[in-house]
């Protein structure tokens, strides 16, 4: 007899499992086979694929579509500046520049939340040059010049580089698995009854403002991390630069290009992103132009962006977080 079946994960996504955390594996061993520059550029792509996993989990499955989200990778970095002056070796801070940047979140989603749409769109932005300007003024935290990080001096170059890349390797893994879980769960459920009618979730009893606050704060964590990833590698922070909003255009694309609402289109948004810097590097002005078109065509083209279109073709989910029906064939006495 024949019947259908509701499962989360089909057999190709416990095969794209399997080769996920044999990619994480061989990522892990690159320091002791590849050049130094390789991991150093490996960073910037882990940083990439960690705050566009934030903003997705945010817009993509909480429905906030934020231009601001560079508050908490400039707290997260600055948090790893403050420590490391009171002797905290940098690396042990960037889980305590995630733990601070969720706090402030706390207090920023209270007034951000009073927004809606574009609004609260602008107005995480406003937040961001806010917390920008605030830590300008802190002279201990080198004021609008910035300032370098202390405590890394007397650390070996190659060794630092290594720790550098596995704490980035780290952060990106436990981002990524976090929000697979997170949204696994019941925050998971709620978020999907939300994004398909607000009205209906709340009618049914979905507490709409509490699901989307954990996500908020998930996502401010995130950045925060990356933030601290950032600081230590560029050994150094400069306000203008570590809040400037360029890093949600990032975001913003990389969700867009990848496909926004699924767990891999960041992942694979920011590896096209990473591509396409390093080929349009020395292409000036170009660059941004033919960034604009592509994202122009996704839109135009690929409403779900690239993985959206992965999934049409293979079926494949790596990150299966909802239900699919599954035809299931079986022989049995009536």
């Amino acid at each position: 007899m024949s019947g259908v079946v509701v499962r989360r994960s089909a057999r190709s996504s416990r095969f794209g499992a399997a080769g996920l955390i044999a990619v994480a594996a061989v990522l892990a061993l690159l320091p002791f086979v590849a050049y130094e520059s390789v991991t150093s550029s490996l960073v910037t792509l882990f940083v990439l694929v960690t705050i566009a996993s934030m903003w997705n989990l945010l817009a993509g499955f909480g429905g906030l579509v934020s231009i601001g989200q560079q508050a908490f990778i400039g707290v997260g970095a600055y948090t790893v500046i403050y420590l490391a002056d009171h002797g905290v070796s940098p690396f042990v801070a960037i889980p305590l520049a995630a733990l601070t940047a969720a706090v402030l979140a706390v207090p920023t989603s209270l007034l951000a939340f009073r927004l809606r749409g574009d609004y609260f769109a602008v107005g995480m932005w406003v937040i961001a040059e806010v917390y920008r300007l605030l830590l300008s003024r802190v002279d201990a935290l080198g004021g609008a010049s910035g300032r370098s990080l202390e405590g890394m001096a007397g650390m070996d170059q190659t060794l630092r580089a290594a720790a550098t890349y596995w704490a980035a390797l780290a952060v990106t893994v436990v981002a990524v698995l976090g929000c697979y879980w997170l949204l696994r769960g019941r925050v998971g459920l709620a978020l999907t009854a939300v994004r398909d009618d607000e009205i209906a979730a709340r009618a049914a009893g979905v507490d709409v403002t509490r699901a989307k606050r954990i996500v908020f704060l998930a996502s401010a964590a995130g950045c925060g991390a990356a933030g601290g990833v950032l600081v230590i590698d560029a050994l150094s922070v400069q306000p203008n630069a570590i809040f400037s909003v360029q890093w949600s255009a990032y975001m913003i694309f990389i969700v867009v290009i990848g496909g926004i609402g699924y767990l891999e289109g960041p992942i694979l948004g920011a590896i096209v992103f990473f591509a396409l810097q390093e080929l349009l590097s020395d292409a000036g002005t170009w660059y941004l132009i033919v960034l604009g078109l592509i994202a122009m065509a996704s839109a135009l083209f690929m409403p779900r962006g690239l993985w959206g279109q992965v999934i049409d073709r293979t079926g494949m989910r790596l990150f299966p977080v909802g239900y699919h029906l599954e035809r299931h064939v079986g022989t049995g006495r009536a």
